[in-house]
Protein backbone atom coordinates (compact mmCIF):
# COMPACT_ATOMS: atom_id res chain seq x y z
CA UNK A 1 0.00 0.00 0.00
CA UNK A 2 1.31 3.30 -1.23
CA UNK A 3 1.92 5.86 2.20
CA UNK A 4 2.12 8.79 0.23
CA UNK A 5 -1.69 9.26 0.20
CA UNK A 6 -2.69 8.87 3.83
CA UNK A 7 0.21 11.13 4.55
CA UNK A 8 0.18 15.11 5.56
CA UNK A 9 1.07 17.13 2.50
CA UNK A 10 4.26 18.74 4.01
CA UNK A 11 5.74 15.14 4.70
CA UNK A 12 4.62 14.26 0.93
CA UNK A 13 6.43 17.06 -0.33
CA UNK A 14 9.77 15.19 1.79
CA UNK A 15 9.85 11.96 -0.11
CA UNK A 16 9.35 10.50 -3.73
CA UNK A 17 8.22 7.27 -2.31
CA UNK A 18 7.03 6.18 0.97
CA UNK A 19 5.56 2.68 1.41
CA UNK A 20 4.64 0.41 4.11
CA UNK A 21 4.74 -2.61 2.24
CA UNK A 22 8.39 -2.70 1.44
CA UNK A 23 10.44 -4.36 -1.70
CA UNK A 24 13.66 -3.10 -1.68
CA UNK A 25 15.23 -3.30 -5.20
CA UNK A 26 18.75 -2.95 -3.29
CA UNK A 27 20.06 -6.18 -2.27
CA UNK A 28 21.69 -4.62 1.06
CA UNK A 29 18.42 -3.01 1.54
CA UNK A 30 16.30 -6.49 1.01
CA UNK A 31 18.73 -8.45 3.45
CA UNK A 32 17.96 -5.85 6.21
CA UNK A 33 14.82 -6.14 6.01
CA UNK A 34 14.95 -10.05 6.04
CA UNK A 35 17.45 -9.45 9.07
CA UNK A 36 14.93 -7.34 10.68
CA UNK A 37 11.88 -10.14 9.97
CA UNK A 38 13.90 -13.01 11.76
CA UNK A 39 15.00 -10.82 14.89
CA UNK A 40 11.36 -9.86 15.38
CA UNK A 41 9.87 -13.47 15.48
CA UNK A 42 6.17 -13.37 16.16
CA UNK A 43 6.76 -9.81 18.35
CA UNK A 44 5.23 -6.79 16.84
CA UNK A 45 9.61 -5.14 16.72
CA UNK A 46 12.61 -6.76 17.75
CA UNK A 47 14.16 -5.39 20.60
CA UNK A 48 16.29 -2.53 20.41
CA UNK A 49 18.97 -4.01 23.08
CA UNK A 50 18.83 -7.14 21.06
CA UNK A 51 18.86 -5.74 17.77
CA UNK A 52 22.26 -3.72 18.61
CA UNK A 53 23.74 -6.99 18.92
CA UNK A 54 22.35 -8.84 16.15
CA UNK A 55 21.79 -6.42 13.31
CA UNK A 56 23.64 -6.59 10.26
CA UNK A 57 26.83 -3.87 9.96
CA UNK A 58 25.55 -2.45 7.45
CA UNK A 59 22.33 -1.28 9.80
CA UNK A 60 22.33 1.98 11.59
CA UNK A 61 19.81 2.08 15.12
CA UNK A 62 18.18 4.94 16.93
CA UNK A 63 16.90 5.30 20.26
CA UNK A 64 14.06 7.69 20.80
CA UNK A 65 14.19 10.81 23.13
CA UNK A 66 10.60 11.14 23.95
CA UNK A 67 11.08 14.24 25.85
CA UNK A 68 13.31 16.34 23.62
CA UNK A 69 11.56 14.62 20.44
CA UNK A 70 14.51 13.40 18.97
CA UNK A 71 16.40 10.01 18.57
CA UNK A 72 20.13 9.31 19.45
CA UNK A 73 21.96 7.41 17.37
CA UNK A 74 23.29 4.17 19.14
CA UNK A 75 24.81 2.80 16.48
CA UNK A 76 26.33 4.46 13.29
CA UNK A 77 26.75 3.00 9.74
CA UNK A 78 28.88 4.30 6.44
CA UNK A 79 25.44 5.21 4.98
CA UNK A 80 24.04 6.90 7.80
CA UNK A 81 27.51 9.01 8.11
CA UNK A 82 27.28 9.87 4.30
CA UNK A 83 23.46 11.36 4.64
CA UNK A 84 23.76 13.16 8.20
CA UNK A 85 27.32 13.38 9.07
CA UNK A 86 26.90 11.79 12.38
CA UNK A 87 29.42 8.77 12.31
CA UNK A 88 29.83 8.12 16.22
CA UNK A 89 27.10 6.27 18.92
CA UNK A 90 25.67 8.85 21.10
CA UNK A 91 24.98 11.46 18.58
CA UNK A 92 21.53 13.55 18.44
CA UNK A 93 19.71 13.55 15.08
CA UNK A 94 19.12 17.20 15.82
CA UNK A 95 22.91 17.74 16.44
CA UNK A 96 23.76 16.56 12.36
CA UNK A 97 25.77 18.91 10.57
CA UNK A 98 22.89 17.75 7.70
CA UNK A 99 20.01 19.75 8.96
CA UNK A 100 17.37 19.44 5.67
CA UNK A 101 18.13 15.55 6.22
CA UNK A 102 17.96 14.89 10.18
CA UNK A 103 14.28 17.09 10.01
CA UNK A 104 13.32 14.51 7.10
CA UNK A 105 14.48 11.64 8.82
CA UNK A 106 13.10 12.71 12.26
CA UNK A 107 9.48 13.37 10.53
CA UNK A 108 9.64 9.82 8.64
CA UNK A 109 10.98 8.10 11.75
CA UNK A 110 7.56 9.25 13.79
CA UNK A 111 5.45 8.07 11.20
CA UNK A 112 7.40 4.33 11.36
CA UNK A 113 6.32 4.86 15.44
CA UNK A 114 3.02 5.81 15.00
CA UNK A 115 2.34 3.20 12.64
CA UNK A 116 4.18 0.31 13.92
CA UNK A 117 5.59 -1.09 10.34
CA UNK A 118 8.85 -0.72 8.25
CA UNK A 119 8.68 1.37 5.33
CA UNK A 120 10.42 2.32 2.63
CA UNK A 121 11.16 5.80 1.45
CA UNK A 122 12.99 7.33 -1.29
CA UNK A 123 14.33 10.79 -1.62
CA UNK A 124 16.70 13.62 -3.25
CA UNK A 125 19.69 14.79 -1.59
CA UNK A 126 18.99 18.02 -2.06
CA UNK A 127 21.77 20.13 -0.11
CA UNK A 128 24.14 17.19 -0.32
CA UNK A 129 27.95 17.13 -1.53
CA UNK A 130 27.04 15.36 -4.28
CA UNK A 131 23.80 16.87 -5.60
CA UNK A 132 23.30 13.87 -7.83
CA UNK A 133 22.30 11.37 -5.60
CA UNK A 134 18.61 9.78 -4.83
CA UNK A 135 18.77 8.05 -1.24
CA UNK A 136 16.84 4.43 -0.50
CA UNK A 137 16.21 4.13 3.03
CA UNK A 138 14.73 1.35 4.87
CA UNK A 139 13.22 2.12 8.19
CA UNK A 140 12.01 -0.27 11.01
CA UNK A 141 10.30 -0.27 14.16
CA UNK A 142 12.18 -1.36 17.68
CA UNK A 143 10.51 -2.22 21.06
CA UNK A 144 11.47 -2.17 24.54
CA UNK A 145 10.95 -5.19 26.15
CA UNK A 146 7.24 -4.39 27.46
CA UNK A 147 6.73 -3.97 23.82
CA UNK A 148 6.54 -0.17 23.00
CA UNK A 149 7.77 1.18 20.19
CA UNK A 150 11.19 3.03 21.31
CA UNK A 151 13.38 3.03 18.42
CA UNK A 152 14.61 2.70 14.38
CA UNK A 153 16.31 -0.18 12.81
CA UNK A 154 17.24 0.79 9.03
CA UNK A 155 19.82 1.41 6.57
CA UNK A 156 20.53 3.36 3.22
CA UNK A 157 21.91 3.67 0.03
CA UNK A 158 23.11 6.00 -2.03
CA UNK A 159 22.81 5.93 -6.05
CA UNK A 160 22.05 8.50 -8.80
CA UNK A 161 19.24 9.88 -10.21
CA UNK A 162 18.38 9.24 -13.79
CA UNK A 163 20.36 11.93 -16.24
CA UNK A 164 22.92 12.93 -13.16
CA UNK A 165 20.41 15.82 -11.73
CA UNK A 166 18.84 15.49 -8.01
CA UNK A 167 14.82 15.52 -8.77
CA UNK A 168 12.60 16.84 -5.80
CA UNK A 169 10.16 14.69 -4.82
CA UNK A 170 7.64 17.19 -5.64
CA UNK A 171 8.70 17.58 -8.73
CA UNK A 172 9.08 13.42 -9.75
CA UNK A 173 6.35 13.62 -12.29
CA UNK A 174 8.06 16.41 -14.28
CA UNK A 175 7.20 16.40 -17.94
CA UNK A 176 10.96 15.55 -19.22
CA UNK A 177 11.00 12.32 -16.83
CA UNK A 178 10.30 8.97 -18.65
CA UNK A 179 7.23 7.00 -17.18
CA UNK A 180 7.69 3.58 -16.88
CA UNK A 181 4.78 0.57 -16.60
CA UNK A 182 4.43 -2.69 -15.95
CA UNK A 183 1.95 -4.77 -17.69
CA UNK A 184 1.88 -8.70 -16.90
CA UNK A 185 4.42 -10.32 -14.43
CA UNK A 186 6.97 -7.48 -15.43
CA UNK A 187 6.71 -6.04 -12.08
CA UNK A 188 9.81 -7.22 -10.97
CA UNK A 189 12.00 -6.67 -13.76
CA UNK A 190 10.28 -2.83 -13.85
CA UNK A 191 11.34 -2.38 -10.63
CA UNK A 192 14.77 -3.51 -11.10
CA UNK A 193 14.70 -1.39 -14.30
CA UNK A 194 13.35 1.60 -11.99
CA UNK A 195 15.88 1.63 -8.79
CA UNK A 196 18.54 1.85 -12.03
CA UNK A 197 17.32 5.07 -13.42
CA UNK A 198 16.73 6.63 -10.38
CA UNK A 199 12.91 6.85 -10.81
CA UNK A 200 9.18 4.34 -9.81
CA UNK A 201 7.01 2.10 -11.65
CA UNK A 202 3.76 4.02 -12.48
CA UNK A 203 0.85 2.50 -11.24
CA UNK A 204 -1.82 1.56 -14.02
CA UNK A 205 -5.54 -0.12 -13.34
CA UNK A 206 -6.87 -3.68 -15.39
CA UNK A 207 -10.47 -4.44 -14.71
CA UNK A 208 -11.92 -7.54 -16.11
CA UNK A 209 -16.01 -7.47 -16.87
CA UNK A 210 -17.93 -10.50 -16.59
CA UNK A 211 -18.27 -10.86 -20.14
CA UNK A 212 -14.65 -11.31 -20.42
CA UNK A 213 -13.84 -7.74 -21.79
CA UNK A 214 -11.66 -5.29 -19.96
CA UNK A 215 -10.50 -1.86 -19.30
CA UNK A 216 -6.83 -0.69 -18.67
CA UNK A 217 -5.39 2.65 -18.27
CA UNK A 218 -2.71 4.64 -16.91
CA UNK A 219 -3.18 6.26 -13.36
CA UNK A 220 -0.45 8.44 -13.92
CA UNK A 221 -0.39 11.38 -15.82
CA UNK A 222 2.00 10.79 -19.26
CA UNK A 223 0.93 14.71 -21.13
CA UNK A 224 4.28 15.52 -22.93
CA UNK A 225 6.47 12.36 -21.75
CA UNK A 226 8.32 9.39 -22.96
CA UNK A 227 6.81 6.38 -22.05
CA UNK A 228 8.43 3.19 -21.60
CA UNK A 229 5.80 -0.17 -21.09
CA UNK A 230 7.61 -3.01 -20.18
CA UNK A 231 5.27 -6.34 -21.45
CA UNK A 232 5.13 -9.51 -20.85
CA UNK A 233 3.72 -11.77 -23.72
CA UNK A 234 3.78 -15.05 -23.23
CA UNK A 235 0.56 -17.03 -22.18
CA UNK A 236 0.82 -17.51 -18.04
CA UNK A 237 -1.74 -17.17 -14.79
CA UNK A 238 -4.69 -18.32 -16.85
CA UNK A 239 -4.31 -15.55 -19.26
CA UNK A 240 -3.46 -16.31 -22.87
CA UNK A 241 -0.80 -14.85 -24.93
CA UNK A 242 -3.85 -13.21 -27.00
CA UNK A 243 -5.09 -11.46 -23.89
CA UNK A 244 -2.04 -9.88 -22.86
CA UNK A 245 -1.48 -8.65 -26.53
CA UNK A 246 -4.85 -7.10 -26.35
CA UNK A 247 -4.51 -5.69 -23.08
CA UNK A 248 -0.93 -4.07 -24.67
CA UNK A 249 -2.13 -2.45 -27.46
CA UNK A 250 -5.24 -0.64 -25.36
CA UNK A 251 -3.18 0.20 -23.29
CA UNK A 252 -1.23 2.30 -26.29
CA UNK A 253 -3.62 3.77 -27.83
CA UNK A 254 -4.90 5.09 -23.81
CA UNK A 255 -1.28 6.37 -23.20
CA UNK A 256 -1.26 8.00 -26.64
CA UNK A 257 -5.02 9.51 -25.87
CA UNK A 258 -3.53 10.55 -22.85
CA UNK A 259 -1.05 13.03 -24.81
CA UNK A 260 1.87 10.64 -23.96
CA UNK A 261 4.62 12.38 -26.85
CA UNK A 262 6.31 9.38 -27.25
CA UNK A 263 5.32 5.33 -26.25
CA UNK A 264 8.05 2.94 -26.51
CA UNK A 265 7.13 -1.18 -26.00
CA UNK A 266 9.82 -3.10 -24.50
CA UNK A 267 8.72 -6.46 -25.01
CA UNK A 268 11.86 -8.83 -24.27
CA UNK A 269 9.96 -11.64 -25.79
CA UNK A 270 7.86 -10.56 -28.90
CA UNK A 271 4.98 -12.86 -29.51
CA UNK A 272 4.29 -14.55 -33.05
CA UNK A 273 8.11 -14.25 -34.27
CA UNK A 274 8.08 -17.64 -35.15
CA UNK A 275 5.51 -17.45 -38.07
CA UNK A 276 7.30 -14.89 -40.08
CA UNK A 277 7.16 -15.64 -43.48
CA UNK A 278 4.93 -18.45 -45.42
CA UNK A 279 6.11 -22.00 -45.79
CA UNK A 280 2.90 -23.43 -46.77
CA UNK A 281 0.41 -22.04 -49.44
CA UNK A 282 -1.68 -19.46 -48.05
CA UNK A 283 0.50 -19.44 -44.49
CA UNK A 284 -0.40 -16.40 -42.52
CA UNK A 285 2.46 -14.13 -41.76
CA UNK A 286 1.98 -12.91 -38.59
CA UNK A 287 4.95 -11.02 -37.27
CA UNK A 288 4.03 -8.30 -40.21
CA UNK A 289 0.64 -8.35 -39.13
CA UNK A 290 1.82 -7.74 -35.87
CA UNK A 291 4.00 -4.90 -36.31
CA UNK A 292 0.86 -3.21 -38.28
CA UNK A 293 -1.53 -3.54 -34.95
CA UNK A 294 1.33 -1.41 -32.96
CA UNK A 295 1.53 1.24 -36.07
CA UNK A 296 -2.15 1.47 -35.67
CA UNK A 297 -2.79 2.30 -31.91
CA UNK A 298 -0.14 4.84 -32.39
CA UNK A 299 3.28 3.00 -30.86
CA UNK A 300 6.71 4.71 -31.43
CA UNK A 301 9.45 2.15 -30.67
CA UNK A 302 9.07 -1.50 -30.17
CA UNK A 303 12.50 -2.58 -28.30
CA UNK A 304 12.85 -6.95 -28.43
CA UNK A 305 15.52 -9.09 -27.22
CA UNK A 306 17.18 -12.18 -29.38
CA UNK A 307 14.28 -11.77 -32.02
CA UNK A 308 13.66 -14.95 -33.67
CA UNK A 309 14.35 -14.01 -36.92
CA UNK A 310 15.82 -10.18 -37.27
CA UNK A 311 15.56 -9.40 -41.15
CA UNK A 312 11.87 -10.13 -40.40
CA UNK A 313 11.37 -8.36 -37.37
CA UNK A 314 13.15 -5.34 -39.10
CA UNK A 315 12.05 -5.82 -42.22
CA UNK A 316 7.61 -6.24 -40.58
CA UNK A 317 7.48 -3.14 -38.78
CA UNK A 318 7.49 1.02 -40.45
CA UNK A 319 7.82 2.27 -37.11
CA UNK A 320 11.19 2.54 -34.72
CA UNK A 321 12.84 -0.69 -33.67
CA UNK A 322 15.63 -1.55 -31.54
CA UNK A 323 16.69 -5.11 -30.97
CA UNK A 324 18.86 -6.15 -28.55
CA UNK A 325 21.45 -8.84 -29.01
CA UNK A 326 22.64 -10.64 -25.06
CA UNK A 327 25.81 -12.08 -27.22
CA UNK A 328 28.35 -9.95 -24.66
CA UNK A 329 26.27 -10.03 -21.64
CA UNK A 330 26.16 -14.13 -22.26
CA UNK A 331 29.36 -14.29 -23.01
CA UNK A 332 30.92 -11.99 -20.05
CA UNK A 333 28.75 -14.21 -17.51
CA UNK A 334 30.01 -17.73 -18.93
CA UNK A 335 33.75 -16.42 -19.05
CA UNK A 336 34.59 -17.63 -15.37
CA UNK A 337 33.05 -21.06 -15.85
CA UNK A 338 34.46 -21.70 -19.18
CA UNK A 339 38.20 -20.51 -17.84
CA UNK A 340 40.99 -23.03 -19.03
CA UNK A 341 38.30 -25.00 -21.19
CA UNK A 342 38.39 -25.57 -24.39
CA UNK A 343 35.13 -24.71 -26.39
CA UNK A 344 32.60 -24.93 -29.25
CA UNK A 345 29.18 -23.09 -29.61
CA UNK A 346 26.89 -25.20 -31.29
CA UNK A 347 23.60 -24.10 -33.38
CA UNK A 348 20.75 -26.79 -33.51
CA UNK A 349 18.99 -26.28 -36.71
CA UNK A 350 20.45 -24.20 -39.48
CA UNK A 351 18.04 -21.21 -39.14
CA UNK A 352 19.93 -20.16 -35.81
CA UNK A 353 23.67 -20.39 -37.84
CA UNK A 354 24.40 -17.02 -37.81
CA UNK A 355 23.19 -16.01 -34.35
CA UNK A 356 25.30 -18.75 -33.17
CA UNK A 357 28.30 -17.23 -35.45
CA UNK A 358 28.00 -13.63 -33.62
CA UNK A 359 27.84 -15.33 -30.55
CA UNK A 360 30.53 -17.55 -31.06
CA UNK A 361 32.82 -14.52 -32.38
CA UNK A 362 31.54 -11.97 -28.85
CA UNK A 363 32.59 -15.24 -26.87
CA UNK A 364 36.31 -15.98 -28.40
CA UNK A 365 36.98 -12.51 -27.82
CA UNK A 366 35.92 -12.06 -24.09
CA UNK A 367 37.70 -15.38 -23.43
CA UNK A 368 41.06 -14.61 -25.43
CA UNK A 369 41.08 -18.15 -26.96
CA UNK A 370 40.10 -20.32 -30.11
CA UNK A 371 36.27 -21.26 -30.20
CA UNK A 372 35.20 -23.74 -32.60
CA UNK A 373 31.80 -24.28 -34.15
CA UNK A 374 29.06 -27.03 -35.03
CA UNK A 375 26.25 -27.56 -36.55
CA UNK A 376 22.82 -29.83 -35.70
CA UNK A 377 20.43 -30.56 -38.51
CA UNK A 378 17.03 -30.31 -38.39
CA UNK A 379 13.56 -30.09 -40.11
CA UNK A 380 10.16 -29.70 -38.86
CA UNK A 381 7.53 -30.74 -40.96
CA UNK A 382 4.03 -31.01 -39.80
CA UNK A 383 5.13 -31.23 -36.37
CA UNK A 384 7.79 -33.66 -36.73
CA UNK A 385 11.68 -33.03 -36.72
CA UNK A 386 13.99 -34.70 -38.65
CA UNK A 387 17.68 -34.55 -39.55
CA UNK A 388 20.98 -36.23 -38.40
CA UNK A 389 23.67 -34.61 -39.96
CA UNK A 390 25.97 -33.00 -37.80
CA UNK A 391 28.93 -30.94 -38.61
CA UNK A 392 31.70 -29.49 -36.29
CA UNK A 393 34.18 -30.13 -33.61
CA UNK A 394 33.11 -30.38 -30.04
CA UNK A 395 35.16 -33.54 -29.19
CA UNK A 396 36.59 -33.01 -25.44
CA UNK A 397 35.05 -29.60 -25.45
CA UNK A 398 32.33 -27.59 -23.42
CA UNK A 399 29.49 -27.58 -26.47
CA UNK A 400 27.30 -24.10 -25.66
CA UNK A 401 24.21 -24.65 -27.80
CA UNK A 402 22.78 -21.83 -28.45
CA UNK A 403 19.39 -20.57 -29.42
CA UNK A 404 16.89 -17.62 -29.43
CA UNK A 405 14.44 -19.22 -27.06
CA UNK A 406 13.57 -22.75 -25.31
CA UNK A 407 10.04 -24.05 -25.23
CA UNK A 408 8.99 -27.39 -24.62
CA UNK A 409 13.44 -28.13 -24.98
CA UNK A 410 13.17 -30.82 -27.91
CA UNK A 411 15.11 -28.89 -30.59
CA UNK A 412 17.97 -28.40 -27.22
CA UNK A 413 17.79 -31.60 -26.18
CA UNK A 414 17.79 -33.42 -30.00
CA UNK A 415 21.23 -30.78 -30.33
CA UNK A 416 22.62 -32.14 -26.73
CA UNK A 417 22.67 -35.67 -27.55
CA UNK A 418 24.64 -34.87 -30.70
CA UNK A 419 27.26 -33.32 -29.03
CA UNK A 420 27.49 -36.14 -26.82
CA UNK A 421 27.93 -38.34 -29.37
CA UNK A 422 30.53 -36.40 -31.01
CA UNK A 423 32.35 -36.34 -28.26
CA UNK A 424 31.29 -33.46 -26.09
CA UNK A 425 32.78 -33.53 -22.37
CA UNK A 426 30.03 -31.50 -21.03
CA UNK A 427 26.90 -29.47 -22.45
CA UNK A 428 25.36 -26.27 -21.76
CA UNK A 429 22.16 -24.99 -23.35
CA UNK A 430 21.66 -21.15 -23.63
CA UNK A 431 18.78 -18.87 -24.70
CA UNK A 432 17.79 -15.25 -24.34
CA UNK A 433 13.90 -16.83 -23.96
CA UNK A 434 12.84 -19.00 -21.25
CA UNK A 435 9.36 -19.96 -21.80
CA UNK A 436 9.54 -23.60 -20.47
CA UNK A 437 5.76 -24.54 -22.03
CA UNK A 438 4.82 -28.33 -22.55
CA UNK A 439 7.40 -31.02 -21.46
CA UNK A 440 9.88 -28.56 -20.65
CA UNK A 441 10.38 -29.88 -17.04
CA UNK A 442 11.33 -32.93 -18.50
CA UNK A 443 14.07 -31.11 -20.63
CA UNK A 444 14.93 -29.17 -17.36
CA UNK A 445 16.54 -32.38 -15.81
CA UNK A 446 17.84 -33.97 -19.02
CA UNK A 447 21.00 -35.79 -17.85
CA UNK A 448 22.45 -34.61 -21.74
CA UNK A 449 22.74 -31.13 -20.64
CA UNK A 450 24.85 -29.90 -17.59
CA UNK A 451 23.76 -26.87 -17.24
CA UNK A 452 20.61 -24.27 -18.86
CA UNK A 453 21.38 -20.64 -19.09
CA UNK A 454 18.95 -18.21 -19.97
CA UNK A 455 18.19 -14.53 -19.54
CA UNK A 456 15.18 -12.83 -16.72
CA UNK A 457 13.71 -10.88 -19.38
CA UNK A 458 10.50 -13.75 -18.62
CA UNK A 459 9.71 -14.57 -15.07
CA UNK A 460 10.39 -17.86 -13.85
CA UNK A 461 7.54 -20.06 -13.48
CA UNK A 462 6.89 -22.23 -10.28
CA UNK A 463 7.30 -25.61 -11.80
CA UNK A 464 10.93 -24.03 -13.22
CA UNK A 465 12.13 -22.87 -9.69
CA UNK A 466 13.36 -26.64 -8.40
CA UNK A 467 16.28 -26.14 -11.46
CA UNK A 468 17.08 -22.99 -10.20
CA UNK A 469 17.71 -24.27 -6.93
CA UNK A 470 19.56 -27.23 -8.13
CA UNK A 471 21.91 -24.69 -9.89
CA UNK A 472 21.06 -26.48 -13.39
CA UNK A 473 19.31 -23.16 -14.39
CA UNK A 474 21.26 -20.04 -13.97
CA UNK A 475 19.70 -16.66 -15.16
CA UNK A 476 21.28 -14.00 -16.11
CA UNK A 477 20.18 -10.01 -15.22
CA UNK A 478 19.40 -8.01 -17.70
CA UNK A 479 18.06 -5.11 -15.71
CA UNK A 480 21.12 -3.20 -15.94
CA UNK A 481 21.12 -3.04 -19.77
CA UNK A 482 17.25 -2.53 -20.37
CA UNK A 483 18.14 0.86 -17.79
CA UNK A 484 21.03 1.67 -20.21
CA UNK A 485 19.02 1.22 -23.22
CA UNK A 486 16.36 3.55 -21.90
CA UNK A 487 18.53 5.93 -21.10
CA UNK A 488 19.86 6.17 -24.41
CA UNK A 489 16.24 6.37 -26.27
CA UNK A 490 15.26 9.10 -23.64
CA UNK A 491 18.69 11.16 -24.53
CA UNK A 492 19.34 10.37 -28.04
CA UNK A 493 22.49 7.88 -26.87
CA UNK A 494 23.59 4.96 -29.03
CA UNK A 495 22.06 1.62 -28.18
CA UNK A 496 25.17 -0.65 -30.04
CA UNK A 497 27.72 0.78 -27.81
CA UNK A 498 25.57 -0.53 -24.67
CA UNK A 499 25.60 -3.71 -26.49
CA UNK A 500 28.89 -4.50 -27.47
CA UNK A 501 30.00 -3.65 -23.79
CA UNK A 502 27.00 -5.26 -21.59
CA UNK A 503 28.48 -6.54 -18.47
CA UNK A 504 25.77 -8.50 -15.96
CA UNK A 505 26.38 -9.70 -12.38
CA UNK A 506 27.22 -13.26 -12.02
CA UNK A 507 23.68 -14.75 -13.14
CA UNK A 508 21.31 -14.80 -10.18
CA UNK A 509 20.43 -18.15 -8.66
CA UNK A 510 16.91 -17.11 -7.48
CA UNK A 511 13.55 -17.28 -10.14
Amino acid sequence: MTTLAIVDPPLRRLFARLDFAPRPAQKSLSDLLEGWESLRGAAVAPELARAKEAAPANAFIFARDEGARDFILRRPSLGLERLTGLAEAGGRLSASPELRHAVRLRRLFETIIDAGEPLLAEFAAEGHEDASLVVDLLAAPLADSEGRIVGIFGGCEMRRSLGGEARPAHRATRAQDPAIFALGRMGGLAEKIAHQLGTIVSAHEERRFEDGEHKIRPLTGVRNRDVYVLADLVSSGGESVNDKLCKLLFFIGALKQSAAARVNVIAPYLCYGRKERQTKPRDPVATRYLAQMFEAVGCDCVVTVAAHDLAAFQNAFRIETEHLDLHALFAHALAPHLAGKEVAVVSPDPGGEKRAELFRETLERVLGAPVTKALVDKKRSMGQVTGELFAGDVAQRTAIVVDDMISTGGTMTRAAVACRRNGATEVIALAAHGLFSGEAEKFLHDPSIDQIWIADGLPVSAKVKGAVAEGRLRIVETAGLLADVIRALHAGGSINALLEHAVSPFPVAEG
